[in-house]
């Protein structure tokens, strides 16, 4: 096969990637290795067999997303500025004037994750940088992406990132002024007892922050207008207002998590710190101190328990609902939808979250009550929460609804992937749907399509 030999052809398939821009010997790097093991404690820990076929290799994809995902400690935003300073005839060190000459130059909607120092899992960020220059120099303008991406590649929290981005590169390219807007989105996983009790779970947390340098210092200046006039040509509406410095710890974890499971376990936890340190972080800087005792206690979410011996407890309390309400006519069978069903779970290939909706399909005879919604979210939570791949989850939620029913289920699952963007793939917005039919609709295209129609084509999936 020349260059693309049996071994780099399965790297490429097994990582989406080529590894050619990864250096030689990268397996056998110690602080590879060293997320590997802990990796494995981590896994042992949730009581998980890592010899699975699914998890033999989830030790080193988990070492190989996380060090991609916080390459930005190993960059340096000066080195990426100083090789694109371009000089401009016109500029002068005065703020700019009408015709353009020395005004606000402004980069939106750059797209861009990072990890939350407080609980190690990936955030999303809409970053917005604006900048006047001045000294007869202008920066190119993939640079400042460049630049937002080195400070968003580490452990971070969004007011930090900001100024930390911002700071770069007011030094960097010494402008009349820097701003930097910054949209985060957190998601905001809850565990499996909450949910069950609240179904009116809010998925997300979300953060706006800003930061300016120079003529942007003063956050009631005319320039600041400018940006935000800006923005809204792309139909993004930032209130001023909103945009106060973050004093708390925006992590929704920290707070939801710390009351309702007891102590880590302490292999688990010294695991966690052994990754932090081969990130190249230090674990006790003060913003980390907390971290390991709150990604531990996240992970046990996904503890592999006889989660089928309680949802089938659970179902014998449930099955009154699939009673007639009257006369029965098997001829008169119509397809019922449950559409919109939330759920969150753990990719097991690369310990990230991913999570969505679940559209359940089923023949309904006339004169028999629907099953009931909360019945079928509980199905769908129990799945969701252990380490999954989607298309299994799809089977299983179908099989069990169908061992209810005796058959006849179609079952559809719109998905975000966070190793989908925190990988070197990065597909940002990618959405990923599986199917399962039993039954009828295994056999019946009309069914199958009329179901498909009646699912909405916008779903609370998420994201920005």
């Amino acid at each position: 096969m020349g260059a693309l030999d049996e071994g780099h052809f399965n790297a490429e398939l097994e990582n989406g990637v080529k590894f050619d821009c990864l250096e030689l010997g990268f397996e056998e790097k110690p602080e590879t290795l060293a997320i590997e093991n802990a990796v494995t404690v981590l896994l042992q820990g949730l009581g998980e067999d890592i010899n699975r076929e699914g998890l033999k290799k989830t030790p080193l994809r988990v070492a190989k997303a996380l060090l991609h995902g916080t390459r930005g400690y190993n960059q340096k935003a000066k080195d990426i500025v100083h090789s694109a300073l371009f000089p401009e005839a016109g500029l002068d060190n005065a703020v700019g004037h009408a015709g353009g000459a020395g005004g606000i130059v402004i980069v939106r909607d750059l797209d861009l994750f990072s990890y939350c120092e407080s609980c190690l899992l990936p955030f999303q960020v809409k970053c917005h940088v604006g900048y006047v220059p001045s000294g007869q120099r202008v920066v190119g303008l993939s640079k400042l992406s460049r630049v937002a991406d080195v400070f968003a590649r580490r452990l971070q929290d969004p007011q930090r990132m900001a100024d930390e981005i911002c700071s770069s590169l007011h030094h960097g390219i010494k402008p009349a002024g820097v701003a930097i807007i910054l949209q985060c989105l957190h998601i905001h996983f809850p565990n499996l007892e909450s949910l069950l009790l609240d179904s009116n779970h809010q998925g997300w947390v979300k953060a706006l922050v800003q930061s300016g340098y120079g003529v942007f210092e003063n956050k009631n200046a005319d320039i600041w207008c400018d940006f935000l006039s800006l923005l809204k040509f792309r139909g993004i509406n930032v209130d001023k207002t909103q945009m106060d410095s973050m004093e708390q710890c925006w992590c929704p974890l920290q707070s939801s998590l710390s009351a309702k499971i007891g102590p880590p376990n302490p292999g688990m936890v010294t695991a966690v710190v052994s990754i932090l340190r081969s990130l190249g972080e230090d674990p006790l800087r003060k913003e980390l101190v907390g971290t390991p005792s709150c990604f531990v206690k996240w992970l046990m979410n996904f503890q592999n328990t006889k989660l089928e011996m309680k949802l089938n407890g659970f179902g014998c309390g449930k099955t009154d609902t699939l009673k007639a309400n009257g006369d029965i006519s098997h001829n008169k069978e119509h397809i019922h939808s449950e559409l919109n069903l939330s759920f969150w779970s753990q990719c097991e290939h690369h310990l990230l979250p991913f999570y969505g909706v679940v559209h359940i399909g089923y023949f309904r005879a006339e004169g028999f009550n629907p099953i009931g919604k909360s019945f079928l979210q509980s199905i769908v939570h129990f799945y969701g929460f252990k380490l999954q791949v989607q298309e299994r989850l799809t089977r299983q939620i179908a099989e069990t609804v169908a061992s209810f029913l005796v058959g006849d289920v179609m079952v559809v699952v719109e998905a975000n992937h966070t190793c989908m963007i925190s990988r070197g793939i990065e597909k940002f917005g990618s959405n990923t749907a599986t199917i399962a039919v039993l039954g009828r609709f295994s056999t019946d295209p009309v069914a199958r399509t009329k179901f498909l129609q009646s699912i909405p084509s916008t779903t609370a999936s998420g994201g920005l």
